[in-house]
């Protein structure tokens, strides 16, 4: 399977972590992996067949449209094996997908949306061309030329935008009280303008935040001792961390992460930003 990374240009930069995608080989039958509740918000522009998916729910398998949102928060979404893999994907930084979107944060979280029903036509005109595109850097030239004319100049709640990476790299250590003190508003007024620009809790993206990285140190490092890495990233014990992970995933840890590393992930190794 062919994988790659790439930077978005500096315009971009502040905004999007990365690019990043997959093309499977010919023959290649790929297991996909479960996507997790988490923080991120990424969009997936597919050139090859979609991806087709269970929710936590297990109802019947179901197929992603050809360009997507993807926004979990408190959903799982398994996807199927696949034999015809290929697709770009645009990583968003924490708090950054308004800069972007017309549409809520409430309204896209935990839903599949079509790249239409968030751009209209722009985004039809965008899933045409890259229809008729031969290559990768080809690909990536019209999608990064598409974010810069939706990039908007100004953000919803500068403060709020501020404040999320914040809690998302210091979920350990930063209260929501000492984070709102940071910023000299009161806490009320803090978590109403947190609700209001992201679509969830302050304490919310905190537990996510927490969980996703927990997952992720678990997922890339295998040696890791579960009890250590818990109480690492901010779990008062071992029974804290299982419990919440049970609330995700419908699974406990040990028996989702012997399954989990059988398979491919999207936890991509970090850039450096």
């Amino acid at each position: 399977m062919k994988k790659f990374q790439h930077l978005a240009c500096p315009q971009l930069r502040p905004y999007i972590d990365r690019y990043w995608g997959w093309e499977s080989e010919a023959g290649e039958h790929i297991a996909l992996p479960q996507l997790l509740p988490g923080t991120g918000a990424e969009l997936y522009f597919h050139y090859r067949s979609p991806f087709h998916f269970r929710q936590q729910d297990h109802t019947l398998e179901q197929a992603f449209a050809q360009a997507h949102l993807l926004c979990l928060r408190q959903q799982s979404v398994s996807l199927s094996a696949s034999a015809d893999l290929g697709f770009i994907a645009v990583r968003f930084k924490i708090g950054m997908l308004p800069r972007f979107s017309p549409i809520p944060m409430k309204e896209v979280a935990d839903q599949i949306v079509s790249v239409e029903d968030i751009w209209g036509q722009p985004a039809r005109s965008l899933c045409q061309q890259l229809s008729y595109a031969s290559s990768l850097p080809e690909r990536l030239e019209l999608i990064q030329a598409f974010l810069l004319r939706q990039l908007q100049p100004e953000a919803p709640d500068a403060l709020i935008e501020l404040a999320m990476p914040l809690l998302y790299r210091q979920y350990a250590h930063l209260s929501i009280a000492s984070l709102a003190a940071h910023f000299c508003i009161g806490r009320r007024q803090f978590e109403r303008r947190f609700l209001a620009a992201s679509g969830q809790t302050a304490n919310s993206v905190k537990c996510s935040s927490r969980f996703q990285h927990t997952v992720r140190s678990l997922m890339l490092n295998e040696q890791m001792h579960l009890a250590s890495v818990a109480l690492d990233h901010g779990y008062y014990d071992q029974a804290h961390f299982i419990h919440e992970f049970k609330k995700f995933t419908g699974s406990s840890p040990a028996p989702y992460l012997k399954l989990a590393r059988n398979k491919t992930h999207f936890y991509n190794t970090s850039q450096g930003h």
